[in-house]
């Protein structure tokens, strides 16, 4: 009868069931498992069924009903793609690419999951990109295997966009995501629409800080290697419940084979060639609406200011974040989904975002059909009095005469 259909038959000398009443009772079972039945092409199953992990229990890991696995064949090999929704008339997919060390379940599941994100992201598709050999289950890749270079890595998501139907996308990136993302949108300026960027660093590393990152990588496990990239000095000193998690899902969920390759190809990036127009002759930057963001005292901070120098004012918000340390996206989720809340009413995408701050009320913005692009910018509101958080602010104008606006904002939340 198939998995789910279980019937105890009376034993001989019980009282039978009447024929019709069994046909019927099974012809009831089969209608309403039809209407539970999922559609997933590859559904995304819980590590290695069996293990427990230490974080299966947390939000990272919230069960993704109608997310679905795809792997892309692209130009530099194949791309493992998780996506969920379809694309919604002309606006742009959300598109993420995670950091190393990471993929896109320990990079983003927690800020996706989180109740005000969904709010946002139920009226867009979202694709989640996971670099060649580091999502959850990845074969470890053959002796010998020459990993994509970090344009390679940019060069791999076209297919993507191609293989989906998406005409354009609004980016997410983390660390070496952030930096993926950009190069991407250097190359293909004409498909991104809008950046938010975490801990990027936009420079190479220089022989000596490359030969200290080898020589760390030959005599450390790779957790212990990676984990001072991703989490800020005070983190790792205090040795914090989310590092011994992270430093236990990184080296039991990924391949520590493939990470190494991923890592010393991040390592062994160029710095990106972008400048703030007039800074030097046919100087190239980012041009489409930029949000970067960065925690305090993270590691990326130094690299995120940098970034910011090297991109148009006019479009640049720079976000830093109190209090959320070097990853942002999963210690302060809430705050950083409000400020991409109000990055994408200014691009014109957003209507109505429910705001359980206003006892389920609705926050109106400008109209969910494309409008003229605008520019968002984040302003610190003065401290009241009882010590409350400050709040971002937006201000999204369109083509019908509001003056935009034309400076980079930092912000502490």
């Amino acid at each position: 009868m198939g998995p789910g259909l279980f019937w105890n038959f009376p034993s001989k000398g019980s009282c039978s069931i009447p024929q019709s009443l069994l046909q019927s009772m099974l012809l009831s079972r089969m209608a309403a498992m039809k209407e539970h039945q999922f559609t997933e092409e590859k559904p995304l199953l819980p590590e290695q069924r069996g293990q427990d992990t230490p974080l299966e229990n947390c939000e990272m890991f919230v069960a993704e009903s109608g997310w679905k696995e795809h792997d892309i064949e692209t130009p530099y090999g194949m791309l493992h793609v998780v996506i969920r929704g379809a694309p919604k008339g002309n606006k742009p997919a959300i598109l993420t690419y995670h950091d190393v060390g990471l993929n896109h379940k320990l990079c983003f599941n927690t800020f996706f999951h989180n109740e005000d994100m969904q709010e946002i992201t139920k009226h867009f598709v979202v694709c989640h990109i996971d670099a060649p050999g580091q999502q959850i289950g990845a074969s470890q890749m053959p002796q010998g295997y020459q990993y994509p270079t970090m344009d390679q890595l940019a060069g791999m998501l076209p297919s993507v966009l191609q293989h989906f139907g998406f005409k354009s996308i609004v980016g997410i990136g983390v660390g070496a995501g952030a930096y993926i993302l950009a190069k991407f949108a250097l190359i293909f300026p004409e498909l991104v629409e809008g950046l938010v960027l975490l801990n990027i660093d936009p420079n190479g590393k220089g022989w000596i800080d490359w030969a200290a990152t080898k020589l760390s990588g030959l005599t450390s496990a790779m957790p212990d290697t990676v984990l001072p990239h991703l989490f800020s000095q005070e983190e790792l000193v205090s040795n914090t419940e989310l590092v011994q998690s992270y430093r236990h899902q990184i080296n039991n969920t990924v391949n520590q084979f493939n990470l190494q390759l991923f890592w010393n190809m991040y390592n062994g990036r160029r710095d990106l060639e972008m400048n703030r127009s007039g800074t030097v002759l046919n100087a190239k930057t980012l041009r489409c609406p930029v949000m970067l963001v960065v925690g305090d005292n993270a590691p990326a901070e130094e690299g995120v200011v940098e970034c910011n120098s090297k991109l148009d004012p006019t479009n640049t918000t720079f976000l830093k974040m109190a209090d959320s340390g070097g990853m942002p996206q999963i210690t302060q989720p809430v705050k950083l989904t409000e400020a991409f809340k109000y990055f994408l009413q200014g691009m014109g995408y957003i209507a109505y975002v429910k705001d359980r701050r206003l006892s389920g009320g609705t926050v109106p913005s400008a109209s969910m059909t494309r409008l003229a692009r605008s520019r968002t910018a984040s302003l610190t509101s003065a401290s009241s009095l009882d010590g409350s958080r400050n709040r971002a602010c937006t201000h999204s104008d369109s083509s019908e005469g509001v003056a935009q606006v034309s400076h980079t904002m930092e912000v502490s939340c």
